[in-house]
């Protein structure tokens, strides 16, 4: 009973943080050493290291270039964090180099997913909800040797922004022997709890490269329909969070009319940047931030990096405040809209693994759902196509892939979206769920799974 306790608070506790933490207080006289090339910022690097990467739209783009032209020389350098972004190159460096770097990463995204199908020996994955990640970089057992760091320059007081994220980056510069920094004037000067002071950076280089581009795209039908169906349960007043993707973009597209939304997320994506405009978001009905957006992270265009640049509409902050349940639960009406790859007839969400290959990871996901259902008036949301592979194959399933992760269990009774309609599990029990996730199924699966149920719970 004792140990249940213990789960249950260490899941709900409050994000602790060391304080003060490494960047917050100035060091004086203290300056970084001054590459001039990324190359030699990174020579500090040896065989048989750990290093972060900054993460998302700022992973530091030279400094991994860099890092590539070392290889020959490098073996057994351990890359870690979630997420790197490689712009304009297929993978980060583990695909071509695997004897001189691994990855032991705590999300899987595009660019080392193919390293994974691929390379041998396989990356590492560390399963972990997102907002116990920066415990886990700062923690005594777990050593970073170097850190891979992009920052805004320093203002007049030495202060630079992390930019583009603050998701993990905040806790890989705490959790970092040595700082080695990309200082980048197109990173934007993010506002909140995303400052660090130059004093604590080792070593640094100056670049002029541009930030990932990942503009908006137009959603396909299936997406449109699923954001419509979406959007008609989506109250005035709810507290949104969003990601990026057809489906969300669909979604707010629906949501102009609205009043008084607010806006608490992991990812800040620039479909909310219209949104935002059309006088549909005051965040006045928040519980926390009252008027302001709250996120960890953003990905999109040039739009979207020069909105949030500088801009006090935003309060920036590291994921282990943003993705905490017990903050996302503080907004009442929290609406949290994620996705998955399948879910079975219980209500059980895969929405990590395709069988036993790790597909990308838990994200926030579970965060979300766990604070939007202790929300008052909340409900968490899980949006898919109700086919994959050409409409060739349900994504409601009778039971999950053999071998598939269960991301999001089936006690947290989410509402699930198709193209087909809304299923609300919530209260139901396994029979009702089977009967109201058949009917926002494929009408092409329905007498499939109908047989399925009939099966598993009689009549």
């Amino acid at each position: 009973m004792l140990h249940q306790l213990s789960s249950f608070n260490r899941f709900f506790r409050r994000a602790r943080v060391p304080f003060p933490p490494k960047g917050f207080t100035p060091i004086p006289g203290k300056y970084p050493i001054m590459c001039k090339t990324a190359l030699e910022a990174v020579s500090i690097i040896k065989s048989n290291t750990r290093v972060f990467i900054h993460e998302i739209a700022a992973t530091p783009q030279d400094l991994i270039d860099a890092l590539c032209q070392r290889a020959p020389e490098l073996r057994n350098v351990e890359l870690t964090g979630i997420f790197p972004i490689k712009n304009g190159s297929k993978t980060e460096p583990l695909q071509d180099y695997p004897e001189s770097f691994t990855t032991n990463h705590h999300f899987i995204g595009p660019y080392d997913r193919h390293a994974f199908a691929k390379t041998e020996p396989h990356p590492c994955f560390i399963p972990m909800y997102l907002h116990e990640v920066s415990q886990h970089l700062r923690a005594p057992d777990y050593p970073i040797d170097v850190g891979m760091i992009s920052l805004s320059p320093p203002n007049k007081h030495g202060w630079c922004s992390l930019g583009p994220s603050i998701c993990i980056g905040k806790a890989g510069f705490e959790g970092s022997k040595v700082i080695v920094a990309e200082i980048n004037p197109n990173i934007p000067r993010t506002l909140g709890n995303t400052f660090v002071h130059i004093s604590h950076v080792d070593y640094a280089f100056e670049t002029n490269r541009k930030l990932p581009q990942y503009p908006l795209q137009q959603p396909t039908e299936e997406q449109a329909a699923i954001g419509r169906n979406i959007a008609g349960i989506i109250p005035d007043g709810a507290c949104l969070q969003a990601g990026i993707g057809g489906v969300p973009d669909a979604t707010l597209l629906l949501l102009k009319n609205h009043k008084n939304l607010g806006i608490h997320t992991e990812m800040f994506a620039e479909g909310l940047i219209d949104l935002i405009e059309s006088g549909a978001v005051t965040g006045s009905k928040k519980g926390t931030h009252i008027g302001q957006i709250t996120a960890s992270f953003v990905l999109g265009s040039d739009r979207l990096y020069n909105y949030i640049d500088d801009n006090p509409l935003f309060y920036f902050a590291p994921a282990e405040y943003t993705n905490n349940p017990y903050n996302i639960s503080q907004n009442p009406n929290m609406y949290a809209i994620n996705s998955a790859l399948e879910v079975d007839l219980t209500g059980q969400i895969n929405a990590d693994t395709f069988g036993s290959r790790q597909f990308s990871g838990v994200g926030g996901q579970v965060d979300f759902t766990r604070g939007a259902n202790m929300s008052e008036g909340g409900k968490a949301i899980i949006a898919l196509p109700s086919t994959a592979k050409n409409g060739t194959m349900s994504r409601i399933v009778p039971c999950l892939t053999q071998g598939s992760s269960v991301t999001t269990t089936r006690w947290e009774g989410c509402v699930v979206a198709t193209e087909f309609g809304i299923a609300d599990l919530w209260g139901l029990n396994t029979r009702q769920r089977a009967k109201a996730l058949i009917n926002i199924a494929h009408p092409k699966f329905q007498e499939e799974l109908d047989k399925k149920a009939f099966e598993f719970y009689g009549k």
